[in-house]
C-alpha cells in the first residue's frame, strides 16, 4: 500500500469514486496487479482528482502514465508532461507553490481542478472504447459536483471526447481541434488543447506558447 505522503483529495471532488482495485474494466485492473506487483509502492490504483473544490476551471486529461500519476497518485506529477501543465497553471494565478513532481511539493490549486477521463493506466497510454465508456461515469459526476464550473479545458482528442458527452454536449458536432470552443447545453465551454505530453512537446505539436493561449482564452470565456 502506498505510504502517508500519497494525497487526500477533498471529498467534495469525490462523490463517487472505483475501489482501490476496481475490476470494472478487467484489461486495466489486469495491468494495475502486474505493476503493484513490481512496483508495490506505488500508487497502483484509479487516480482521482486533484485540487479547488470550489473551482470554475476543469482539466481533463487522457488518462494516469504509468511513472506520473499512476505512480504518484496525483494527476500529471511524475511525467514529462507536469512540468508544462503546473508551470502554466502557476503563471496564470491557478496553482500555488513551486512544483517538484511530488504529491508532498505542497503545490495546491486554486480555481482549478484535473480530472482524468480514465482513471487508471491503459497500456501505451490508449483506453478502449469500452474502458472510456465504463469510466465516464465516474467523470460526470466529478464535473457535477463542482458548482462554480464554468470551463473545461480537454487535452487531446479522447479528453474532449469524454468531456462533452460528460456535459450533455453532441459529437460529433463538436469537433476536437486545438483552441476550439464548444458550448454545452448547460452554457459552459468546452475548450480543446493539444494534450501536454513529452511528445507532443518534442515535436512542436504543442509549444508553450499554444498551450498558454488555451489558458489565456479559459480567463476570457470567464469573464
Amino acid at each position: 500500500m502506498p505510504d502517508a505522503s500519497f494525497p487526500a483529495i477533498p471529498a467534495p471532488l469525490v462523490p463517487i469514486q472505483p475501489p482501490r482495485d476496481c475490476p470494472l474494466c478487467p484489461r486495466l485492473a489486469e495491468v494495475r496487479h502486474a505493476v503493484a506487483a513490481e512496483y508495490p509502492g506505488w500508487w497502483n490504483a484509479p487516480v482521482p482528482p486533484f485540487g479547488d473544490e470550489n473551482a470554475w476551471l476543469a482539466i481533463v486529461g487522457l488518462a494516469p502514465g504509468k511513472h506520473g500519476a499512476h505512480r504518484t497518485g496525483r494527476p500529471f506529477t511524475g511525467d514529462g508532461a507536469g512540468p508544462l501543465l503546473y508551470g502554466t497553471l502557476a503563471k496564470f494565478g491557478l496553482a500555488e507553490g513551486q512544483f517538484d513532481a511530488r504529491v508532498d511539493d505542497g503545490v495546491t490549486l486554486t480555481g482549478a481542478v484535473i480530472l482524468n477521463a480514465v482513471k487508471c493506466l491503459p497500456p501505451e497510454n490508449k483506453p478502449t472504447p469500452d474502458e472510456i465508456r465504463t469510466c465516464r461515469p465516474f467523470l460526470t459526476q466529478e464535473l457535477a459536483a463542482l458548482a462554480k464550473l464554468s470551463v473545461v479545458i480537454a487535452l487531446g482528442q479522447i479528453a474532449h471526447q469524454s468531456a462533452v458527452k460528460a456535459l450533455g454536449g453532441k459529437l460529433p458536432k463538436t469537433r476536437f481541434a486545438h483552441l476550439a470552443e464548444h458550448r454545452m447545453p448547460s452554457g459552459m465551454v468546452v475548450l480543446d488543447s493539444y494534450h501536454c505530453s513529452r511528445y507532443n512537446q518534442n515535436t512542436g505539436r504543442l509549444t508553450p506558447e499554444m498551450f498558454e493561449a488555451v489558458f489565456a482564452r479559459a480567463l476570457e470565456l470567464r469573464g
